[in-house]
């Protein structure tokens, strides 16, 4: 018996704690939690419009932009532009986070490879990839390749960086173990490296996000014959503001329904990490 053990005569009890689960009512209150500011500034902007603070030529009511997502949702208009938008986001986030994320591994894991490439990759990134946009229509034209080779540049760096940073930074000692194990090669950054280095990959996966919609937006304002960004450079010129703020907020609400499939990617092929874990 040690000086922290206290005698008793009485036979011990167990005690078993089970905590109460939560109301279903809660978690449904809980997940609607993240959207109660948007929709009080909803709700102000459209109690302003109704007073007549805010001018209709100015910015319309969130009803007149209601009535434009249904016209134009009838009319097929904005499925076309949200499918063509969605297909060149796509595909430039394929290009450009491939060969970031393939530039980022070898000069994570590679001496020479940085040596060899790092440098010109610094001085491209600190060039601003929209300000090549007349450069880009001078070698490419208007067409798709424009807007792909421009997204795929804002989303390739990044990813790049990033992936860079997670592979240096993967703990040594997790290296030498594997080493120890008798991992070398391909199995040792398939068990090691590379689940060590994602978290940082997904980091820049979801700022390459953000890069990419701007990008995009930018691109297809100034050249583009379809897409969000068209459809609202041909309200503009009709004046019909409404179409031009519904623009935005689709822009808006794909930027975020990226996000949201970034982070259950995430969470899911960080599963055994209990940072990521619900």
């Amino acid at each position: 018996m040690t000086a922290y053990d206290v005698a008793s005569d009485r036979p011990r009890q167990r005690r078993s704690w089970v905590l109460p689960a939560p109301p279903a009512r809660r978690i449904r209150l809980e997940g609607l939690l993240p959207y109660a500011v948007p929709i009080v500034l909803v709700l102000v902007w459209q109690l302003f419009s109704s007073l007549g603070w805010i001018s209709t030529r100015i910015m319309p009511a969130p009803t007149d932009v209601a009535a434009a997502f249904v016209e134009q949702l009838l009319s097929g208009a904005l499925l076309h532009n949200v499918a063509v938008s969605g297909a060149r986001a796509l595909a430039g986030l394929i290009v450009g986070g491939t060969i970031g994320l393939l530039l980022g591994i070898a000069n994570g894991v590679s001496k020479l490879s940085e040596q060899l490439t790092d440098t010109s990759l610094q001085m491209l990134r600190t060039i601003p990839h929209l300000a090549m946009i007349p450069l880009v229509i001078l070698w490419f034209g208007i067409g798709e390749e424009s807007k792909l080779f421009l997204t795929s540049l804002g989303v390739l760096f990044p990813i790049y960086l990033n992936t860079f940073h997670g592979v240096r930074n993967v703990d040594r000692e997790l290296i030498e173990m594997g080493r120890i194990y008798g991992m070398s090669g391909w199995t040792l950054f398939r068990k090691v490296i590379l689940p060590g280095a994602l978290p940082s990959i997904f980091v820049g996966l979801r700022y390459a996000l953000g890069i990419m919609w701007l990008t995009l937006i930018v691109s297809e304002s100034i050249a583009a014959s379809s897409g969000i960004g068209h459809m609202a450079n041909q309200a503009r010129e009709f004046m019909m503001t409404d179409v031009v703020v519904l623009s935005l907020l689709i822009y808006a609400a794909l930027g975020k329904l990226a996000d949201v499939i970034a982070r259950a990617l995430e969470r899911n092929a960080l599963s055994w990490n209990p940072v990521y874990q619900k």
